[in-house]
């Protein structure tokens, strides 16, 4: 709900952009709550993909950055970033119960959530009701951003910790773009390769560490 609130006040670059700082918040987090540091390799990792978001995020123009101002959406995106790292941190401390059970909990939470902001929507006259195109978007919503995709990232960061985990949240804008060059027929830039590089890159190597062990 933040990040789609924050979509409202400001442009999708500022929101992909703070979003690429979330595994310097899980990294933080952390060191606070357990006293565990990311490693060299990891913060390096985090750094390459960080670069390729901006580039990506920017169309490869990153003198337009400079243009930019902070403003209510960014907050927004800023404190959805950080309760999403926590929850990634504190994702070791959840309750031993199945995983079926586990998303079922938090996906009933997110529906009375969502519920109370959609009453408050109606009230003061601001809903926009879904036509058919709306309610396609609304189930793929449900069930790959919303129910798929938190299964994987549970599991996921389960399996490997979430300072490692939490490096993979920079693939997004370029598998956005990815889908936009094959889906909306977009061109394919040079920024995009470059992006492409430094963020698989980045990815790679926030794991060589681990894997080396």
């Amino acid at each position: 709900n933040l990040m789609y609130s924050a979509l409202v006040h400001t442009s999708a670059i500022n929101v992909a952009i703070v979003q690429a700082s979330m595994p310097l918040s899980v990294f933080a987090l952390n060191f606070l709550l357990y006293k565990l540091r990311a490693t060299n390799l990891q913060m390096m990792g985090f750094s390459l993909t960080l670069i390729g978001v901006i580039i990506v995020a920017s169309r490869g123009d990153l003198q337009s950055l400079l243009q930019r101002d902070f403003n209510f959406g960014d907050l927004l995106m800023l404190i959805a970033i950080l309760t999403y790292g926590v929850y990634s941190v504190l994702l070791k401390n959840k309750p031993d119960i199945h995983w079926l059970s586990f998303i079922t909990i938090l996906g009933t939470s997110a529906l009375i959530t969502s519920l109370l902001f959609s009453f408050w929507e109606v009230q003061n006259g601001s809903a926009i009701f879904p036509d058919i195109q709306g309610w396609m978007v609304i189930v793929y919503t449900a069930i790959f951003p919303s129910i798929l995709s938190q299964v994987f990232w549970m599991r996921g960061l389960e399996l490997i910790g979430s300072n490692r985990g939490g490096v993979f949240i920079n693939t997004v804008p370029i598998f956005g773009s990815g889908l936009a060059i094959l889906l909306l027929g977009e061109q394919f830039h040079l920024y995009h390769a470059i992006a492409l590089v430094l963020v698989i890159g980045g990815v790679w190597l926030a794991q060589r560490q681990a894997a080396a062990k």
